[in-house]
């Protein structure tokens, strides 16, 4: 018996890194998966985004498991074609109990040097995406009589760092996105928490771009994970440069478990004490 049988998950970002992580475990936990990614380029992101390969790989996945997935490229800036994915995945495989609006990209720059491209890419995928995953979502949480949203926001919603103002910026704003529907979908039973990562072992942190702004100088392109990894360690209380996909997929299933019924509105840092005062 898993804690979530019977139970339909809907995660974004889910080709790799924490979406396919949270797709495996919630299905090895009795789960059938809905399952977007925009499997396609982003101009301004400068580390490669995932592909439709990816994509069908996290199927596969799921399904040697034993459980049921529908799985569509879908880029969360379109709200139409992120509904209508959400709609024909709910159709095929009967309701929707948990959604995860984990999709978030993240690009470096000073905000003087910063183009008008970068900070819109980064807003409308990071924040309005995840209002858009949320809209999508709640008349199919209702229809349920109850249901669960998780939010990937970020250490970055507490600590402010440099280069980084429109993901920081971001962030923030999904925190309070948080805090609003968690008010909002309370007398439905639906409940809402956002999870703060630290840095997580992801091609999000590890590309040429983020290793020439943590070691400006050095080559990038002769960078390994061992040289950046005391600079990351340097930002977390724990002596640890970066948490795993993993750790943050246990909070998440942690808070869209019973055991976290009566669990909303909040904040939960797994961010090896990044964010402690």
């Amino acid at each position: 018996m898993g804690r979530f049988d019977g139970k339909v998950v809907f995660i974004t970002g889910a080709a790799r890194g924490q979406g396919r992580s949270h797709a495996v475990r919630f299905a090895e936990e009795g789960a059938d998966i809905i399952a977007v990614d925009i499997c396609a380029p982003v101009k301004t992101i400068d580390y490669p985004m995932a592909t439709p390969e990816d994509l069908a790989e996290t199927a596969r996945l799921v399904k040697a498991r034993g459980r049921r997935v529908f799985a569509r490229p879908v880029d969360v800036r379109d709200g139409d074609a992120l509904k209508s994915a959400l709609d024909d995945g709910v159709a095929a495989l009967g309701r929707l109990d948990v959604t995860c609006a984990n999709a978030g990209v993240l690009s470096l720059s000073t905000t003087a040097e910063m183009s008008d491209e970068q900070w819109d890419d980064v807003i409308a995928i990071n924040l309005s995406g995840v209002f858009k995953t949320a809209r999508a979502a709640i008349p199919h949480l209702r229809a349920a009589g109850q249901g669960v949203i998780i939010i990937t926001s970020s250490a970055a919603a507490v600590v402010s760092m440099p280069h980084n103002a429109h993901y920081v910026a971001s962030k923030h704003g999904v925190v309070g996105l948080m805090k609003v529907l968690a008010r909002e979908l309370a007398p439905d039973s639906i409940r809402v928490n956002a999870i703060l990562p630290t840095g997580v072992d992801t091609p999000m942190i590890h590309n040429e771009r983020t290793y020439e702004v943590f070691l400006p100088d050095r080559d990038p392109a002769t960078v390994t994970k061992a040289d950046v990894a005391p600079v990351f360690e340097g930002l977390n209380l724990l002596p640890v440069p970066w948490v795993e996909p993993q750790d943050v997929t246990n909070a998440v299933l942690f808070l869209a478990s019973d055991e976290a019924r009566y669990l909303t509105g909040v904040q939960l840092p797994v961010d090896a004490g990044f964010t402690m005062p």
